[in-house]
């Protein structure tokens, strides 16, 4: 079914499509992909159990040729440490390295304890321009402001034999990684406010209400079990990114950690209590012999490649937003979703 202003409303709510049967124009179909089913995954209850995991995960991996996307993150940096040595691991270098400079520092660290061979990516405005269409194409659909500087490290990662790229994504899901969401119990209102990426209808002339998504998760009337709500709608927008960008240059992807599942309920106080991720913050003592580094999300200066941005002018659009009003994220979504129309009309 053809129904754009579905398709932006829900990608501005969410970052995809949600709807499998509805498409923003005929013969365009989005593309999402879904994670492991659970049925498949493995349980673990301590940072060893991740341990004996993660090795049975590269073990199993036979010849391929492994590459790592090495962040400042304890995620990547635990990814990383089951390499053999001598592999490849993949940095993002913005702007010449003067952007978020610690975490450059960071990655160095851990490439070198695991004696990996580390590669700078080096991203700015022109890798947008020259790759956004390419990833969009693929998708059927507007993207994620990564896609494109993911595709262009797959790439280079081709270019150096690398035949599967490593991620680190999925434990901030699974491990209790997203404090700022677990951090209390929500009203189902409220929620909707937080979770909702931009408001189709703050900036849509014709926005189509997503609320229906979040009626699935309501409960005891004012409530939603928001941690279903997060495995099933963030996991699917979250690692459709790394699919798709991965899979445009040819390139197979894995993370280790989407394949487990804790098998005990998350101890959300631990969590709000400034522990998020305890056990895989354990797993890097072991790893690595030092406390763990704060959490490090995957570095993209939109903030500072929209800061005079005048916002988008297809007729779409509301007229007269005030783009102070927005977050460099929000500036993206609008940006990618009128260049994505463009493409097509």
């Amino acid at each position: 079914m053809i129904d754009k202003n579905f398709c932006m409303s829900s990608y501005l709510a969410f970052r995809y499509v949600e709807a499998e049967d509805k498409d923003f124009y005929e013969g365009l179909h989005h593309k999402n992909f879904t994670p492991v089913p659970p049925e498949k995954k493995r349980p673990v209850k301590t940072a060893e159990d991740i341990d004996r995991e993660m090795h049975a995960f590269f073990e199993a991996q036979g010849k391929e040729k492994l590459g790592v996307m090495l962040s400042g993150g304890m995620d990547s940096a635990i990814v990383a440490s089951y390499l053999p040595k001598g592999s490849d691991a993949f940095t993002f270098r913005f702007l010449g390295g003067e952007f978020q400079k610690e975490e450059l520092r960071r990655a160095e660290s851990y490439a070198d304890f695991n004696h990996l061979n580390l590669h700078y990516v080096d991203i700015d405005w022109s890798v947008v321009e020259q790759y956004l269409s390419v990833v969009m194409k693929a998708k059927g659909a507007p993207v994620h402001s990564i896609e494109p500087q993911i595709y262009k490290a797959a790439l280079e990662a081709k270019k150096l034999g690398v035949t599967k790229m490593l991620v680190g994504e999925s434990a901030d899901l699974i491990f209790g990684g997203m404090d700022l969401l677990l951090g209390k119990e929500w009203k189902f209102d409220e929620f909707v406010k937080r979770y909702t990426f931009t408001d189709p209808f703050a900036v849509l002339e014709e926005p189509v209400s997503m609320n229906y998504l979040f009626e699935r998760y309501r409960k005891n009337g004012d409530g939603i079990d928001y941690l279903k709500f997060m495995d099933d709608v963030f996991s699917i927008e979250s690692s459709s990114s790394y699919y798709n960008a991965f899979g445009c240059a040819g390139l197979a992807y894995g993370d280790p950690y989407a394949h487990l599942v804790m098998a005990e309920p998350l101890d959300l106080e631990r969590v709000r209590g400034g522990e998020p991720k305890y056990l895989v913050r354990r797993l890097f003592e072991l790893r690595y012999g030092k406390k763990a580094p704060d959490k490090v999300p995957m570095p993209r200066p939109v903030d500072i490649y929209f800061a005079d941005w005048k916002g988008p002018s297809r007729k779409e659009f509301k007229k007269g937003l005030r783009m102070e009003d927005f977050t460099g994220n929000q500036k993206w979504q609008m940006f990618c979703l009128e260049q994505f129309l463009n493409m097509h009309e």
